[in-house]
């Protein structure tokens, strides 16, 4: 089941769980599209891998498969992409 992370790992964008904005890798990376399409051209950082829409869990899944509350942030942000 995906984490649904709360956050862009560059920028620490907010990404509640059924924003349209959230960008998955196949490790689950999260990042907003501004920071997909801008400074990492399409390319995670930790892995190498392409991205995806991160799919939005229905709202009357969240109270019995609830979104991540941990913050992930890479600490050189988007500029090291």
């Amino acid at each position: 089941m995906l984490e649904l992370r709360p956050n862009c790992e560059c920028c620490d964008r907010d990404l509640p769980y059924d924003s349209a904005e959230a960008r998955i890798c196949t490790f689950e990376c999260t990042f907003c599209a501004p920071c997909v399409d801008g400074p990492l051209k399409g390319v995670c950082p930790n892995c190498g891998g392409g991205f995806a829409p991160r799919p939005i869990r229905p709202a009357r899944l969240m109270a019995k498969y609830p979104a991540s509350t941990k913050r992930v942030l890479k600490a050189e942000g988007c500029g090291a992409a």
